[in-house]
């Protein structure tokens, strides 16, 4: 849990803003936990020893493209406000923190002062411990009311483990207080005995906001009291809202905050965050309200070295006879074989279940090669095992009985494994905020620790392994939502009439984009006006018309062919690329193949199996423009945002070998299309500009088509998504612009706020994109810089020298950047206008 203080020297490495040179040490704050493991007192080597012996190997050194020098940091002291009640400072003292850092101090007056705070500091900064300290001594208050529940508090975590680990670590720290907090997980693994109970009686309630959405809101009712009540609204990992999701947890607080209003209360939100840019804005989109930012972290932080590494060309070859890269996976397993044998306790961060098992099996292997008796020194870390089982998994870290852990992002949330010597990523994790929170994982007892990035072989991995600075000198994201959405806001306008019916004066609560939704809603027979408000006129429930993690649609049912058991399901809009016939499918550290997909009846039959390759869908895409909202001149080219008509069709899939990422071969599809109406920003050139680049028709599709892969991979660096959540198109003469022009579009019917970001920083992220083609040591293209692994057109034709010359004279028109709006409103009500003609021919990467 995060309110735990750390031994003086454990860092968050979430300080990156300002990095200096280590020349000299300095002293760290005095330690005030008394329960250190033995283990943490035994010395460990200087990062800077760890990694020249990672170095050390045959043509390793080379592999080492930057190292930084974090410096270490003292802690700063604050006093608790003096309206906290003394029996919660004595509970905390119980827990063996002496003093609050500064930054728990301040956002504590702030919580105190009923301003909503955010509190964006880095990892085991101590963020819980900063909202619990004010939402105990308020439930304390709230003990002496007649009825005994005076004030209560509403916890909402992303996942269901966070929540768990959260209410036991509460009910650990607020013992000493008796039962003025009685803190109860409500979510959808409670059984229905003890609901009643939590309605009744609970004063702590930590749910998540999928069972808020369709449990809690529908049923106000029987939660009024509780509603009534209500002071503190706790949002934990908020920086996780993002995107489709993050928009549709915007909603749902929304809803929140209205119901509360009709039960009297005006509960205070207290947000916590891993470092981001603008967190209060950030924080202002996703609950509605003016948030205090409190971003300055106090807490202390010992050295960490950071070294970006980039796996060695192999003699393989790709598509086109393009050089291909050592994989980071096979790269990553080496890496944490070598720390297990250095005795350094490690863990090692990957994308995906597989992968996470795959190094953790090939470091076994390894090390079984060396000394038998280290092969139970690693392990597998992913999510969906046993609250019991994180727990040993914990223990075993701390004790220094495991060594090294390969781990995917469920680790984040789940367990508490701070205070590592060492943190490998295999990958950039997406943004600069995931990054440094797993690198934050490392460093205890004011010793130094170290943190390898491991390049993927893409464009925007080897970017930054070749572009330190966008990494340690910019400041990490915005996160990206977009309220607004009306494929977002539509389904919760209905399950908020629902709940009460809807009002003229509630409509300023959902947004501008609400007042127009509201006579589409009413055509379509989900709402009715009565004199003066509008009610929900259906049977059905409607909080199911909509999964605030998927699209909308049916969910495909992933089925298991000889048990008939179901295993999970995928949202209708991902089953044509995730679970196609041929497709490997991985379920709870399992994999399957997909022998069947009825979209008929919306079921994948799979059956178990272990092939030694994974699957990536390919597709085709068609694009048509349906309004440009903003346009502004770009030379004599345009750079525009708007809305667009996607028609997508997956046609094939690859398969490539697991260890070595090897193309084994390429199988053909027969899917329907499927039409998505989303946002994207387009960029135009015109004949003098082609002229001027040296672009004759021949290389024209080319060009264009590099220049699309590769700003489809480099996107992510400036806005919060994942190359999966977007796609792009080429076309050399497009029916709508009448010119050359590429699309990049958002992958989410309605869009998720991607395409605005690229939009708002567009001669940023376009520079980015012609410096990560022109660097690229390759000939004539490779997967680190215009291949694309989606890409439906067998990553032909590309042409990288042309991709070059032609964003180097759209970029000597670029305008100076223009800011973005604060509050994200750019005129996301009106979204439908003209359908484009057909787009004929281009060149696509499709989410």
């Amino acid at each position: 849990m995060a309110f735990n203080h750390l031994p003086a020297g454990v860092h968050d490495a979430l300080g990156p803003l300002s990095v200096t040179p280590v020349t000299h040490s300095v002293p760290m704050a005095k330690n005030h936990r008394p329960d250190r493991h033995p283990a943490d007192l035994v010395p460990r080597p200087a990062p800077d020893m760890v990694l020249d012996r990672l170095a050390s190997g045959p043509s390793r050194a080379s592999r080492i493209t930057h190292t930084e020098h974090l410096p270490p940091r003292e802690g700063r002291h604050a006093v608790w406000p003096d309206r906290i009640r003394p029996e919660v400072i004595a509970a905390v003292q119980t827990a063996g923190i002496e003093h609050p850092w500064a930054h728990q101090a301040r956002a504590a007056e702030h919580a105190l002062d009923g301003d909503s705070v955010v509190v964006a500091t880095g990892t085991a900064s101590g963020k819980s411990l900063a909202y619990l300290v004010p939402v105990f001594s308020t439930l304390l208050d709230g003990a002496e009311a007649p009825n005994g529940r005076g004030a209560t508090a509403l916890y909402l975590a992303p996942t269901k483990a966070l929540a768990a680990d959260q209410c036991r670590a509460v009910k650990e720290l607020s013992h000493p207080l008796g039962n003025a907090v009685r803190a109860s997980v409500y979510d959808g693994d409670t059984p229905f005995e003890e609901r009643e109970w939590i309605r009744q009686y609970a004063t702590y309630v930590l749910t998540n906001p999928d069972m808020l959405h369709r449990g809690i809101l529908p049923s106000h009712p029987r939660w009024s009291s509780f509603l009534k009540a209500l002071k503190y609204v706790v949002i934990d990992e908020c920086h996780t809202y993002r995107g489709v999701f993050g928009s549709h947890v915007a909603q749902v607080l929304r809803r929140l905050r209205r119901l509360c209003a009709r039960y009297g209360s005006s509960p205070v939100f207290l947000l916590a965050s891993a470092t981001a840019a603008q967190p209060a804005v950030a924080a202002r989109r996703l609950t509605g309200l003016p948030v205090v930012e409190v971003a300055d972290d106090a807490s202390p932080r010992g050295e960490l070295v950071f070294a970006l590494w980039e796996p060695p060309l192999t003699e393989m070859q790709g598509e086109k006879g393009a050089p291909v890269r050592r994989t980071a996976t096979a790269e990553t397993a080496d890496l944490l074989t070598d720390l297990t044998l250095q005795g350094v306790r490690s863990v090692a961060f990957v994308r995906s279940r597989r992968g996470a098992e795959l190094i953790s099996v090939i470091a076994q292997e390894r090390l079984a090669e060396i000394d038998r008796s280290l092969v139970r020194r690693v392990a597998a870390y992913r999510g969906g095992y046993l609250p019991e089982e994180r727990r040993a998994l914990e223990r075993a870290l701390h004790s220094g009985d495991l060594l090294g852990l390969a781990a995917t992002t469920a680790l984040e949330l789940g367990v508490d494994v701070s205070g590592l010597d060492a943190v490998v990523i295999a990958g950039y994790p997406g943004t600069r905020a995931s990054l440094w929170q797993q690198a934050g994982r490392a460093g205890r007892s004011g010793q130094g620790a170290l943190a390898v990035l491991v390049a993927r072989d893409d464009p925007l991995d080897t970017y930054l392994v070749h572009h330190p600075e966008a990494l340690f000198h910019q400041p990490v994201e915005s996160t990206v939502l977009d309220p607004d959405n009306p494929y977002v806001l539509a389904p919760h306008l209905c399950a908020a009439a629902a709940e009460l019916p809807l009002t003229q004066a509630d409509l300023s609560l959902f947004g501008p984009a609400s007042a127009e939704l509201l006579p589409q809603l009413e055509a379509a027979k989900l709402l009715r006006r009565r004199t003066k408000a509008w009610h929900w006129t259906r049977r059905e429930r409607a909080a199911d018309l909509t999964d605030i993690r998927g699209e909308g649609g049916r969910p495909v049912q992933i089925v298991e062919s000889a048990t008939g058991r179901l295993l999970g399901t995928v949202d209708e809009g991902a089953a044509h690329t995730s679970v196609h016939e041929g497709a490997v499918h991985l379920h709870q550290g399992r994999t399957y193949l997909v022998r069947s997909l009825d979209l008929d009846d919306s079921v994948a039959l799979v059956e178990e199996a272990n092939p030694p390759y994974s699957t990536v869908a390919r597709d085709t895409t068609a694009i048509s423009v349906l309004e440009t909202d903003t346009e502004i001149p770009w030379g004599d080219g345009r750079l525009c945002y708007g809305s667009v008509e996607v028609t997508n069709q997956v046609v094939s899939f690859l398969r490539r070998r697991l260890i070595t990422g090897e193309v084994l071969g390429e199988s053909k599809l027969d899917l329907p299309p499927r039409t998505l109406r989303t946002r994207a920003v387009w960029w135009t050139v015109t004949k003098d500009q082609l002229d001027e680049a040296r672009i004759i028709p021949e290389i024209l599709g080319g060009a264009l088509h590099a220049a699309e892969h590769a700003s489809i991979g480099m996107l992510p660096l400036f806005a919060t998504c994942d190359r999966w959540d977007i796609g792009g198109v080429s076309v050399p003469l497009h029916p709508d612009t009448l010119l050359p022009t590429v699309f990049v579009y958002d992958g989410h019917p309605g869009g998720a706020g991607f395409a605005e970001r690229a939009f708002h920083t567009a001669r940023a992220w376009l520079t980015a994109t012609r410096e990560a083609i022109a660097s690229c040591e390759c000939d004539a293209g490779c997967p680190s810089c215009i291949q694309s692994p989606k890409c439906g057109n067998g990553n032909d034709p590309l042409h990288k020298r042309g991709a070059v010359r032609l964003l180097t004279v759209l970029l000597r028109g670029a305008p100076e950047e223009r800011p973005e709006p604060e509050d994200g409103d750019t005129g996301a009500g009106e979204r439908a206008g003209r359908v484009g003609q057909p787009a004929g021919e281009a060149w696509t990467e499709a989410p």
